[in-house]
């Protein structure tokens, strides 16, 4: 071939570097040396420089460069990124566990022959979705939350093991799912250059790993040096005699150039997984890569296809842990860390030791039960373990090495020792804010109450309020929001509605400053402002919800869609849901003594309504108020309320002999104790003592008063009815021509409730195309199912 023939040169070189190349980073067998790959490398670019025409996607030369990315743009994933289940057994019994899973649900007898399996190692790396269109790499994504990824192909361009264009006959388009991961030799190497130049340590090849792929500049991430392992397909069409099981899948992926890793087997039953599980243990700390499990799968298609998916997790898979890693330390100090949601964490701060391959300096004591089950304290040697291999947590405490103090009391032989730190308590008030810390009946985790104040909560608090269901703030990202809390332009939710334009056009300035970003736009002298408009639109859009919107926006505990419309359809009027005492919440239907108890939690707690009021101030307000339900006129009656108060022994029954003594909470609060000898001692005793707590009294006389007002408020007659009034329906799968939200307005607008799951009270389920568990279980349970066009009859002809 002449230089003279350069397309054809071109073609050839291309072959020629793709196989030097699959050689070299994917076998580990180059045929011809470094400067020969080198040499034909320089030559291909000097063809391409000459004619530009002939550079394509697919070209070698393409693996690095590419100009610095403003920000990741997002990718949908046509076939959904989902995780796996964890067996969290590590003995062979888990192995055991998943096969037997796997036969009950194909309803396999001991007669039937074992299940054959694909048994592979789980890699500690970021997920990775790759797109070949013919068989061209196009695009390549991170899982993201598994519906929405990023796209990063310009950094995985940079990854010599991943092929840009695919050997053989390859699929029209093929969807290869994988994970990027770092060699622990290439990221002791990646640590050492790193140190030489004066710069920043990488703390574990995971987190070095997923920051490459995540570097808006590629440049950056061809230094990382980043491997990848394929393990299976998204989206796929046009295969022509595709595999029809998973083992055999993986070696077409191998035979197309992309790499596999050669430590996995086919195997039978759960045996055979658990010799495998037990085989790779053994082989785990001389493997180049970090593993933290291994992963199983059902062999055949088809039978994967039968089993389907619990929830948004496969049955016919799992990820089988190891035992985590354990060191001896001690604690230095018990801190509390208020996360995102609010929930409050005791931390043991500790002596570093190095465990699962990283420094522990920190490691989580989970709650308040485990710090007192675990009795850690201060000063104690305790055993760390890496919890996954991941989160560190402190497994027990060596007791014998416990810090004591000697104590008066004892003799002079034989004193009376005591430990030296007393027993860790849980604050009272959030460690951030200072809103009161509530903790559940029943539940183990304790929460700090100032949702819409606290700055631990801040982030969080924003994304809900915003979010699509909610406020439904278009424009207002999650990016936006980090840089608005991060860079003080919003400390609570009001703050939103008193954003300028200036302010979000400097926020911008200064987020790409600190993050040393240019846009083009500005490199071109421009400032792009259309943004920054249209958030300030979205903004002002927002500001006349539905009232229950608004409340479903607050980020209430346990409020969901379904109680935030209750509370508005029975309330109808922000101001009387903020004074409602407990008691008179838990008499609305659906609306248990938990939800009640949190509602009013919630704006009991003064920052609360301080952050509402400010949000009110700033000119949000509910778009439709209107008079209370007059069906409250019943929930109203004394003998319902008393039966909701929470008093022991105090049933229905004798809240109904109470009623007639006590017609109303204040003729309770003032009852003479002589009047209540027609109740059962033990009832009395019990009222009569919750009666003398000055809080109660104070709640009645509370609740006494919110009765008042909703009794002057109620219209005279209740409204009409709708067809679908006390009844439960659930929603699954695609309809023809209606979205799930506007069937759910047609169904509440009926008087219907929409709930998310199947049960026996559920009444009819509306199912549309690829409908799933749900219509499944309605079968089961012989409820009646519609579809699209049984739901408009049931309507009414809507």
């Amino acid at each position: 071939m002449t230089a003279s023939d350069p397309v054809s040169r071109a073609a050839e070189l291309r072959a020629l570097l793709h196989r030097y190349g699959h050689e070299y980073y994917v076998l580990d067998a180059p045929s011809v040396p470094d400067g020969e790959y080198d040499r034909l490398f320089r030559e291909l670019e000097a063809i391409e420089a000459a004619h530009p025409a002939l550079k394509s996607t697919d070209s070698p030369t393409q693996r690095v460069g590419g100009k610095p990315l403003p920000q990741f743009q997002p990718v949908p994933h046509a076939v959904p990124m989902l995780s796996i289940r964890t067996e969290t057994d590590v003995t062979a019994q888990g192995a055991l566990a998943f096969d037997a899973s796997v036969r009950k649900e194909l309803a396999l007898t001991e007669a039937d022959a074992p299940v054959d399996y694909a048994a592979e190692l789980k890699f500690d790396g970021l997920a990775i979705s790759l797109r070949y269109e013919g068989g061209v790499l196009v695009r390549a994504a991170t899982r993201g939350d598994g519906v929405t990824g990023e796209d990063v192909t310009q950094n995985i361009r940079t990854v010599g093991q991943i092929p840009l264009r695919l050997f053989g006959n390859a699929p029209p388009l093929l969807e290869v799912r994988g994970e990027v991961y770092m060699r622990r030799d290439d990221f002791d190497a990646m640590n050492e250059k790193q140190l030489a130049a004066g710069a920043k340590t990488f703390v574990n090849p995971r987190n070095a790993a997923a920051g490459a792929v995540r570097q808006l500049d590629p440049a950056i991430a061809a230094t990382r040096p980043l491997s990848f392992f394929a393990y299976g397909v998204g989206e796929v069409s046009g295969w022509e005699g595709a595999p029809a099981a998973h083992s055999a899948l993986l070696d077409a992926l191998a035979g197309f150039g992309l790499p596999v890793c050669a430590e996995r087997v086919r195997t039978q039953g759960g045996a055979g997984l658990a010799a495998f599980h037990d085989r790779v243990a053994g082989l785990r700390a001389a493997l180049p890569f970090d593993i933290d499990g291994v992963v199983y799968k059902v062999d055949a298609l088809a039978l994967q296809q039968e089993l389907g998916f619990r929830s948004r997790e496969p049955r016919w898979a799992v990820a089988h842990k190891f035992p985590a890693q354990e060191m001896l330390t001690t604690v230095e100090a018990i801190d509390v860390q208020v996360g995102r949601t609010g929930a409050i964490t005791p931390v043991a701060r500790l002596q570093p030791v190095f465990v699962g391959g990283v420094t522990v300096t920190n490691a989580t004591l989970h709650n308040e039960d485990e710090v007192r089950r675990k009795d850690v304290r201060v000063g104690d040697t305790v055993i760390v373990r890496r919890a996954g291999d991941v989160i560190p947590e402190v497994v027990g405490v060596v007791l014998e090495r416990r810090p004591m103090v000697d104590e008066a009391g004892g003799d002079l032989f034989s004193p009376v020792q005591r430990p030296q730190y007393a027993p860790f308590e849980l604050p009272k008030a959030c460690p951030v804010c200072g809103s009161h810390v509530v903790r559940e009946e029943g539940e183990t985790i304790a929460r700090c109450s100032g949702g819409l104040f606290c700055s631990a909560q801040r982030k969080e608090a924003i994304r809900h309020f915003a979010g699509r269901r909610m406020m439904d703030i278009e424009g207002l990202g999650e990016r936006y929001i980090d840089n608005l809390v991060d860079l003080d332009y919003v400390h609570g939710i009001a703050d939103l509605y008193r954003l300028t334009l200036a302010d979000l056009l400097e926020m911008k300035q200064r987020a790409d400053e600190r993050d040393g970003m240019v846009p083009e736009t500005v490199k071109a002298g421009q400032v792009a402002s259309k943004w920054a408009e249209n958030l300030i639109d979205g903004i002002a859009a927002s500001k006349r919800p539905p009232l229950a919107r608004l409340l479903f926006a607050l980020g209430i505990r346990h409020v969901g869609e379904s109680t935030a419309k209750t509370l508005a359809d029975w309330f109808g009027d922000l101001a009387l849901i903020r004074q409602a005492p407990a008691p008179l919440l838990r008499v609305l239907p659906d609306v248990g003594a938990t939800v009640a108890d949190s509602i009013a939690d919630f704006f009991a707690e003064p920052k609360n309504q301080q952050a509402l009021d400010a949000l009110l101030a700033a000119g949000v307000a509910p778009a439709d108020t209107h008079a209370p339900s007059a069906a409250w006129r019943d929930k109203l009656a004394p003998a319902e309320l008393y039966a909701a108060l929470g008093v022991a022994k105090l049933t229905p029954v004798r809240a109904r002999q109470l009623a007639e003594v006590a017609p109303s909470p204040q003729a309770l609060i003032d009852l003479d104790e002589s009047t209540l000898s027609g109740l059962p001692a033990d009832v009395r005793a019990s009222l009569l003592a919750w009666l003398a707590n000055a809080e109660n009294g104070a709640m009645l006389r509370a609740l006494g008063a919110q009765r008042d007002a909703l009794l002057e408020s109620l219209p005279a007659d209740l409204a009409p009815q709708g067809v679908l009034s006390g009844k439960t329906l659930v929603l699954t799968g695609a309809l023809p021509s209606l979205t799930r939200d506007e069937a759910q307005a047609m169904i509440e607008a009926a008087g219907g409730k929409v709930s998310g799951s199947v049960s026996k009270k559920t009444d009819y389920v509306v199912a549309g195309e690829a409908a799933g568990s749900k219509l499944a279980k309605a079968e089961s349970l012989s409820v009646a199912v519609l579809d699209e066009q049984g739901l408009r009859a049931l309507l009414g002809g809507v």
